[in-house]
């Protein structure tokens, strides 16, 4: 199992933090998100290799940032 922490900019509620993990989560080969508004990062974890730019492109579709 691998974890990935990626940065996220433009959450300012617990809406966004909803939508944000439901993007994350949608993508195949993740198996947990966790997502922190406080913080503006959300924690992966996966099954198996995703490529980064595959969960970018799930949060960007969402109107949200992930910043390096």
């Amino acid at each position: 199992m691998k974890e990935i922490e990626l940065k996220i900019q433009g959450m300012t509620c617990q809406h966004c933090v909803r939508t944000v993990t439901n993007a994350l989560s949608s993508v195949g080969g993740v198996s947990k998100v966790e997502v922190s508004l406080e913080e503006g990062k959300a924690r992966v974890e996966l099954d198996e290799d995703v490529p980064l730019d595959e969960l970018k492109k799930a949060v960007e579709e969402w109107g949200y940032r992930v910043v390096d």
